[in-house]
């Protein structure tokens, strides 16, 4: 299960990882990896509206400011606008193939079952469910 909710935030994002860590609260090793998918997967929503927001604030005062330009009686969007949306579009396929390399490492070492920590966030996870190295139970 616990390498289950680490192949199938590919295809469900955060919902199979947070159904998987509910129905499956009572193993710890579950749990965490579970968790660890889900707190990547919310940082990868805020960061996916964070970038968003500046993108849609970037065209707005780009067109607002005289971003279409007449020319010759026809308006045409400057080519910053392309420049832009390729960088943005281009980014988010760069993090998904990070996405999926994440998916699939963590998911062989759950099915061998390691407890493999994603950079920064399985720390957060270990001191949310109060986990030490190895699944050890930490008292609060």
């Amino acid at each position: 299960m616990a390498a289950l909710a680490q192949v199938l935030q590919l295809i469900g994002g955060w919902i199979a990882p947070l159904i998987i860590f509910f129905v499956k609260r009572q193993s710890r090793f579950v749990s965490f990896h579970a968790l660890q998918v889900l707190l990547f997967e919310i940082v990868w929503i805020f960061v996916t509206m964070l970038v968003m927001g500046i993108v849609f604030v970037t065209f707005l005062l780009g067109f607002s400011f005289g971003g279409l330009q007449a020319d010759h009686g026809s308006k045409t969007l400057p080519p910053l606008f392309f420049v832009l949306l390729a960088v943005v579009w281009l980014g988010f396929i760069l993090v998904w193939f990070v996405k999926l390399a994440l998916a699939i490492v963590y998911g062989i070492k759950a099915g061998r079952g390691e407890w493999a920590e994603y950079p920064l966030l399985g720390r957060v996870a270990r001191k949310i469910l109060n986990i030490g190295p190895a699944g050890t139970f930490i008292p609060s």
